[in-house]
Order: structure tokens, then sequence, then C-alpha cells
């Protein structure tokens, strides 16, 4: 397919369905050097990386020998450097690697952020073996960061109600109002991820079963579920909703696809006009609807299935957030401890 003329810039212009990034944008970030660009190709073909991660992949072994040759990874305009790299890539060291590690710490990359990047320098040195441009992996025995424990943040369960009861601007058109407030419903009801939500096509909903088909991570496919009160929003939605060409559900004015950027936009303002306080953002919604549903009693091999993780380990982090609302519910409401209050005023000789 040849490449799109750069279209003037506009948030509306042509978006890819999963990555929901303009397709210009698309093809100026992808990589240039011939080794990152077949990287970048094994990420998309063999494994079936959604372009957005593959793109994020390939420009971490880029930041990797931007350093190798001494040079910065971005311009002083803010453009990235795409090499070329000649051999440094498929010369490095394990030493080379360690001291790329360290240097990522010292720029005051978290301890996650410089985790993955030695994770796609894993998959990317694995990548040259196999294809025979070197006889081992220097970044295997390097060690991992350790994380620190960090819960996730979850709302709780009547602030997603203000923010999804939160009503519209002033003046804002039935389009944009009926849709938005779908994004915000379904974003509790299913717990999708924001990617998840730009690739669904209307074609994906079910309201018969009140399922929705969603594409996850690693193009898997999975079914998840809405409620009553989500299929009221997208039915009213869908009545106003444009024609769009590539059948996208959630749509613009001009009738195309939102992009991932576009749904934070979307979600920000509600945030905004709800009065809520801190960095919320639409994956707090995916976090806490897995949290209200295990404080439900919901297992958490279900809520694994239901959020489209890989492991059981992933979701094991809701099992934490619940055991610590279970420590406060029990510190504030247990009768002993009442009743020791109560002993502890008798014996001051103080009144209740």
């Amino acid at each position: 397919m040849p490449k799109r003329a750069r279209p003037e810039a506009s948030p509306d212009r042509e978006i890819n369905r999963y990555t929901g990034k303009p397709d210009a944008r698309c093809h100026d970030s992808r990589p240039q050097d011939p080794l990152v660009v077949d990287f970048f190709q094994y990420l998309e073909l063999e494994l079936k990386r959604a372009p957005r991660t593959a793109t994020e992949y390939a420009r971490d072994v880029e930041v990797f020998g931007a350093y190798l040759q001494g040079r910065p990874h971005t311009s002083a305009d803010g453009e990235p450097y795409r090499g070329p790299f000649g051999t440094v890539l498929v010369e490095a060291t394990a030493s080379s690697v360690r001291q790329f590690v360290m240097q990522l710490g010292r720029m005051q990359y978290s301890a996650a952020g410089i985790r993955r990047k030695l994770a796609v320098l894993r998959r990317f040195f694995a990548f040259l073996k196999r294809e025979g441009r070197r006889a081992d992996n220097p970044a295997l025995d390097i060690p991992n960061i350790k994380l620190p424990m960090r819960l996730p943040k979850a709302l709780e369960v009547a602030d997603v109600l203000k923010l999804i009861g939160t009503r519209p601007p002033a003046g804002e058109p039935e389009l944009r109002w009926r849709r938005d407030i779908a994004i915000l419903e379904l974003l509790y009801a299913s717990g999708m991820r924001r990617a998840e939500l730009v690739a669904i096509n209307a074609t994906d909903v079910n309201f018969e079963s009140q399922t929705i088909r969603v594409i996850g991570k690693g193009n898997k496919e999975r079914l998840t579920f809405f409620n009553r009160a989500t299929a009221d929003a997208l039915q009213s939605y869908l009545k106003v909703r444009p024609r769009c060409k590539d059948g996208a559900l959630f749509v613009s004015k001009q009738g195309r696809r939102l992009s991932y950027q576009q749904i934070g936009r979307v979600f920000s303002a509600y945030v905004r006009i709800s009065g809520l306080e801190g960095k919320i953002t639409p994956h707090t919604m995916r976090h806490s609807v897995a949290t209200h549903l295990h404080k439900s009693g919901v297992d958490l091999m279900t809520i694994k299935e239901f959020l489209g993780h890989e492991s059981v380990q992933t979701t094991q982090i809701y099992a934490k957030m619940t055991m610590d609302h279970v420590r406060r519910s029990y510190d504030q409401h247990h009768p002993r401890d009442r009743a020791d209050d109560a002993v502890s005023r008798a014996r001051s000789g103080k009144r209740p």
C-alpha cells in the first residue's frame, strides 16, 4: 500500500483502527534503520503485536542505538533520531547494555520504563540470534530492575457514578454528548483498554446478548459484557451517529474513527467538569471495575478472563487492593474496636 500524503493538521484525519493514530503519523513514526525495520516487521507480522506496540518497541531499540553512538536520541526540536546505526547494534556487548541501563537510571527513567526497555532489548537480540546475525544475547543475563509495589488507582463506586453522571458542557452538540456518555458508560461497564475501545466497530456490538467483540493485546479476541445502562447510552448515541467508512463505533462529526488521543481528551474533559481530583485516566476505569467486581465476590480467574489478562499474576493486584479495603473496613467497623473505645472512655470517666 503506498504511503498517504501528509494531510493538513486535523484531529479527524484518517485513523488506524487498532492504534487510533492518524495513518500519516504512523508512517512517520516507523523505524528507518534496516535492522530495526526487520525487527519491527517481526513484531508485527510474526508475533502479531499491535502496530502501536511494535512502533514503541522499535523506538526503544533506536534509543539504545543512539546511546551506543554517543548521541542524543532526539534532536533539539524533539524529532527522534532513527539512525542509521551501522554495526553498533550487532556488535553491542553485555557491558554496553548494562551501562545503558545505568544511564537510564541517571536520566530518571522509572523502574518500569527501564524494565520495559531491557525486555525489548532481550527480544531484539533474540531476534538477531535467530536470524544468524549474532551468536549470543548480551541482554539475557542483565538483572531486572526491581519494581516497587505500587497499587493502581481505583475510584470508589460513588466517584465513578459521579463521573458517568456528569452533565455535558452547555451548548455541547447532541452527537458529541451522546457519544461521550456512551464512552464513559462503556469504559466502566466493560473494563476495556482505551486502544480496544478505539478499535471497536459498530458490528462488534451485540445488543441481544449485551456483549462486545474486543481485539486485545497481541490481536487476541475476546467477548466482554455491558449492562442495561450502557446499552441505553449506546442506542441513544447510535441514533445520531454519522456514517463511518470503516464502520467505527465511536466517530467524530465528520464520521471518522476517534483516535486514542481524542478518547483521552473526552475523558479528561468530563473528569474536569465532575470536580474529581487526582490523576484519573481511562485506564482508571479498568482498575475500578476490576476492584469493584472483586470486592463483590467475583474470583480472580473470572476477572482475568473479563479483562483479557495473559496471566492471573497480573490480576493478583486486585486481590491486594481488596485486602487493603478489608483492612480499612475492619479497623473502622470491628465491634471490638468500637467496644474498646467505649471501655477506654468509661475508664477515663469521659462520656461518649
